[in-house]
């Protein structure tokens, strides 16, 4: 082969290999528009569209039905969904067929367990009730006596499932893309705002003797900044995955710290949220039982006599 044939090989694959790459990446943050629906009998079980979901019944006011942001390749979406994103573009609409073992899983009998109705909850003594039983989801679906049947299989266990969806957009705004991640596992997006600020830090460095001394120099810092809600801090996924999901944003969003601020509004005071106001006006521990010393004395001091006032109070 000719130096010239050689080239010419190499220019051909790297055209391949250009044309391979073009379109939407693995890694790359993307907002989409889907439908999941049974195969079975074509019901709808998790859509982003309003209309769609009011043509099929789905009433959930809390529930903001428009487009969700995924990273593709990262198993936010079903792994034939993934791959039919990758290499697509905007705008462009598909739909995927995901057999019951690469959804939900196939229905195993053996999840249907009997219980003592003990472990439920009164009001969950019902047939349809969801529960938490020793940390796993179930469903009930009879309750005789002191004993429950729990079916502990996913609702859409053994159902195949077709995934209609179009590409919206790819989201390059970094504070969208903090948004999205929140959003997508906490199905709500708190304010938050990205923030670059100079910052000194001490570092180590080694003069021409190769002794160690320690400097100051100025550096920038990515601080992405969370109001975090009463709602937002009271809601389970967040609780327990906060760590994992703040690492997550700082390594996709090349963040050097995630400061996370606590929201306190008056629409949620009621006694607690007074009695805390008052408390912490008082100066702590040691002046509350200052404070309570005086009340008691002044209590002391306080001579009541109950026969007194209740013959004055014959005379009149």
């Amino acid at each position: 082969m000719s130096e010239n044939e050689a080239d010419a090989d190499v220019e051909a694959e790297a055209e391949t290999d250009a044309e391979t790459q073009s379109g939407i990446q693995e890694g790359d943050f993307v907002r989409i528009d889907y439908n999941v629906r049974t195969v079975s009998d074509d019901r709808v079980v998790d859509t982003t569209r309003q209309d769609v979901a009011e043509e099929a019944g789905i009433d959930d006011d809390e529930y903001d039905f428009s487009p969700r942001i995924i990273v593709v390749g990262e198993g936010h979406v079903f792994p034939g969904v993934d791959e039919a994103l990758t290499g697509n573009e905007v705008g462009n609409e598909g739909t995927v067929d995901i057999s019951a073992e690469d959804g939900f899983g196939e229905y195993d009998q053996e999840e249907v367990r009997t219980i003592s109705s003990a472990k439920l909850d009164e009001e969950n003594r019902r047939p349809g009730a969801q529960v938490q039983i020793d940390g796993e989801q179930g469903y009930v679906e009879t309750v005789i006596g002191g004993r429950a049947r729990v079916d502990f299989n996913h609702p859409l266990a053994g159902e195949d499932l077709e995934y209609e969806y179009e590409v919206v957009d790819v989201v390059e705004d970094d504070e969208e893309k903090a948004a999205g991640l929140l959003g997508m596992y906490l199905q709500m997006e708190p304010e938050l705002r990205i923030e670059t600020e100079t910052v000194e830090e001490e570092v180590t460095v080694e003069d021409e003797e190769g002794e160690e001394t320690t400097e100051t120099e100025e550096v920038e810092q990515r601080t992405l900044y969370i109001e975090a809600s009463q709602q937002m801090q009271m809601n389970q996924q967040w609780m327990f995955q906060k760590q994992q999901v703040a690492q997550e944003l700082m390594d996709r969003l090349d963040l050097d710290r995630v400061v996370v601020e606590e929201v306190f509004d008056g629409s949620s005071g009621g006694m607690m949220g007074g009695m805390g106001g008052m408390m912490g006006g008082m100066g702590g521990a040691e002046q509350i039982e200052e404070e309570l010393e005086d009340i008691e004395g002044d209590l002391e001091d306080a001579d009541v006599d109950a026969e007194e006032i209740v013959e004055e109070l014959d005379d009149e």
